[in-house]
């Protein structure tokens, strides 16, 4: 066992209390000192039997999570002191009703909202992070800042992860992705989410993480050149208009160099903007938006301008208050750069978001964009309806949104998601007008509810009393508000239908030897692409589900291999062995097996990404279809592993006898004479693969070509791509997901 020196152990404690003050974004009066210093006394005390997993004092977790809350978010003394005591709670005998008697309600009222995060019950029927996010936005309705504190905690554990079994990490990694990274871009924290995306990335695609790291290390000398050549040139021009401003190198995040990769099909060495510019300037309030455009001026008056690429977050602020000019122009070397302009006051509410947006609203009346934000989604909290993996998917869909800003009658500017209808628009203003809307003009003309609306239009919306409205309306719509509205009131008139249809198919199921239980009414959910059981009680009541269905459906489920899935499940889940994922250095690997015994069950390979041997995966196990495999670097990957941890079972490779798989692969390049040939030629020379299908086509000395072909492993596949990449004028190969 290792020696601990606690007298040194204990001025590395002190030392990093004295750095949480200096640091803290706030000024912080006598009185909050006293206060962060009773906070920090406490979690010392409650933490000292207390280490983590890497083997360092406990109590070294709440104030690195403290310092990230003072420093990155910028929360006052309350803030500071809650994130010193946020695990206080739950891992010792003090009590929250002990934290209000030693402090005061506001501080033990945050302090019980992080506990209560970490206090959800486990339970396999649902999922869990779904589940556990849903409760965690219901403590908005308390107090925002129980989000950040959490958003700083989520942040250092995954600094701090290496000592995590693999399994471990990159369950919490998937989890950060999916629900974390997106929640801290909407709060307007650019920086924690640059952070948790790139750490996300860290632990669920190591391989492409590290790759694009000492890609970055390798350039970073001629992009700081690069930088610098731009800088001068603007400096000067700058100075002689006597602007006061800081210009600082941007680079991009890995995460979103690897976002750029993945979506454009390219290498490293293709994505251009791998980096930015930023010019921070100084500026009363009355000349924020002259100075900017004059900067803007300056700026394309050395360098050509996408006009297309321009986004004036200035006139039109983002609804978490990001305000910025972004202008993207060409640089030299015929590269685009994105230049930022922002005043101080601009780039304190980008780097802190909620925090800095609040400190500058003070005294206003107007709502800020946040808090519209917040009213939005309580209300969307408060319907019980929906399920909580649609809830989640359904906010995410929401946060991510880009923005369109549409006029009222009156010409009053409204912000909605990009893709929200003329029907959308009619619920933001009022529920009781969507519901009533019976038809909708945009710019004078009458259009459907369902017209996808742009930046600029102008719409009035106009109501009937008798109308009311239908299962269609929820096609017409994109945000969640106005998907709850409908719903709420469909489901008033649905509720006695579904009534009827419940008694109806406890009777047709009886027939047919099967008793309804909350499991079967999952099954046929799931059997017939529903989203609730509500809705399949409704189509039972109204008859749009036949009786043939059901004895289909009864067929299947005989047939089923489920329960011998979950009593492997059961058996293997937690038992992981981190060796599994490891891939086996041969050329045979063809059969797949599942868990730490390495059992070989029933399996299908899922169409979302086509894994083919050699591959690395995990299976994943469906209500009705049994195990799904899917490829680590799936798109899905990331929601299932997070939302549905409990269903994921560890998977690898092995030898077995030889098993054909298809691989689809996009050919591109220049048209040059006898290309065709020679590619057919290759592929026929490469031992162990057929040719299934070939499409080729040329447009304007362009080469596009799909060939499917049938292999026995990834490495026979990769050896193939290898020789088509050296045929001459073929520029690109690659492996298609989706059949």
């Amino acid at each position: 066992m290792v020696e601990i020196d606690i007298e040194k152990e204990n001025k590395a404690i002190a030392k990093e209390y004295k750095e949480l003050l200096r640091i803290s974004y706030q000024t912080l009066s006598a009185e909050d000192k006293k206060l962060i210093r009773k906070a920090f006394d406490v979690a010392v005390d409650a933490h000292q039997e207390q280490r983590r997993k890497s083997g360092e004092a406990y109590i070294f977790h709440p104030i690195a999570v403290a310092k990230i809350v003072a420093s990155e978010i910028g929360l006052g003394a309350t803030g500071i002191a809650a994130a010193l005591m946020h695990d206080v709670v739950e891992d010792t005998d003090i009590t929250v009703a002990d934290i209000e008697k030693m402090f005061n309600p506001k501080v033990a009222q945050l302090v019980e909202g992080l506990t209560k995060i970490s206090q959800v019950q486990k339970d396999l029927n649902v999922s869990m992070q779904a589940e556990n996010f849903r409760k965690m936005l219901l403590t908005l309705n308390d107090d925002v800042r129980v989000i950040l504190i959490k958003l700083a905690d989520r942040l250092h554990n995954m600094q701090t992860m290496d000592s995590m079994p693999e399994h471990k990490q990159i369950k919490i990694a998937s989890e950060t992705l999916y629900i974390y990274a997106p929640l801290a871009h909407r709060l307007g924290l650019y920086n924690i989410k640059t952070k948790l995306e790139d750490l996300g990335l860290k632990y669920t695609e190591p391989k492409i993480y590290n790759d694009i790291v000492s890609k970055i290390k390798e350039t970073k000398e001629e992009q700081d050149e690069y930088i610098k050549t731009i800088s001068d040139v603007l400096k000067k021009s700058l100075d002689e208009e006597n602007v006061e401003y800081v210009i600082k190198g941007r680079p991009k995040s890995i995460y979103s160099i690897r976002r750029k990769m993945k979506a454009q099909n390219v290498s490293f060495d293709e994505v251009y903007d791998k980096f930015a510019l930023r010019i921070v300037y100084k500026s009363i309030s009355h000349d924020e938006k002259f100075i900017a455009w004059k900067i803007y001026s300056i700026v394309t008056d050395h360098y050509r301008p996408s006009p297309s690429r321009l986004r004036d977050w200035i006139s039109s602020p983002k609804s978490t208050g990001y305000e910025a000019l972004h202008i993207t122009v060409m640089g030299p070397k015929g590269r685009w750069v994105e230049v930022q302009v922002r005043s101080e006051r601009m780039d304190e509410i980008a780097e802190k978001g909620y925090a800095a947006h609040y400190k500058y609203k003070q005294g206003a009346t107007e709502e800020s964009g946040l808090d519209v934000w917040l009213n939005l989604l309580k209300e969307a909290l408060e319907n019980s309806e929906t399920n909580a993996v649609d809830f989640v998917e359904d906010f995410k869909m929401n946060l991510y949104a880009k923005e369109i800003f549409v006029f009222t009658p009156k010409g009053e500017i409204k912000s909605l998601p990009k893709g929200a209808t003329s029907l959308d628009f009619a619920f933001s203003i009022h529920s009781e007008i969507g519901i009533r809307t019976r038809g909708t003009r945009v710019n004078g003309r009458l259009v459907p509810l369902n017209t996808e609306l742009k930046s600029g239009d102008q719409i009035e919306v106009i109501t009937s009393q008798n109308q009311k409205p239908t299962s269609s309306w929820l096609d017409y719509v994109t945000t969640s508000r106005a998907k709850n509205k409908i719903r709420n009131v469909l489901n008033e008139d649905t509720k006695k239908m579904a009534e009827d249809g419940k008694e109806l198919l406890t009777r047709k199921l009886k027939q047919l030897k099967i008793t309804l239980s909350e499991q079967v009414v999952n099954e046929l959910v799931n059997y017939f692409k529903l989203k609730t059981s509500l809705d399949l009680f409704y189509r039972i009541g109204i008859g749009s589900i036949e009786n043939q269905q059901l004895k289909d459906f009864a067929a299947q489920k005989s047939n089923t291999l489920m329960n011998f899935f979950k009593n492997k499940i059961k058996r293997t889940h937690n038992t992981a062995d981190p060796d599994i994922h490891k891939p086996i250095i041969s050329s045979n690997y063809d059969m797949l097996v599942f868990g730490a015994d390495q059992d070989r069950l029933d399996y299908k390979l899922s169409t979302c990404c086509n894994p083919i041997p050699g591959d690395e995966v995990f299976g994943f196990v469906t209500i009705n279809e049994g195990i799904k495999v899917h490829k680590k670097d799936c798109p899905n990957a990331i929601s299932l592993q997070s939302n549905y941890a409990y269903r994921i079972i560890l998977a690898r490779w092995i030898d077995s006898t030889q098993q054909e798989f298809k691989a689809i692969l996009n050919i591109t390049g220049m048209d040059t004479l006898g290309l065709t040939n020679e590619l057919t030629k290759v592929i026929s020379n490469n031992m162990h693969v057929n040719i299934q299908s070939i499409s080729l086509s040329g447009d304007a000395g362009i080469f596009n070509g799909q060939v499917t072909v049938i292999v026995q492993n990834n490495i026979i596949l990769k050896k193939l791509i290898e020789n088509i990449k050296k045929i001459d004028g073929v520029d690109k190969v690659t492996r298609v997901n989706k059949n």
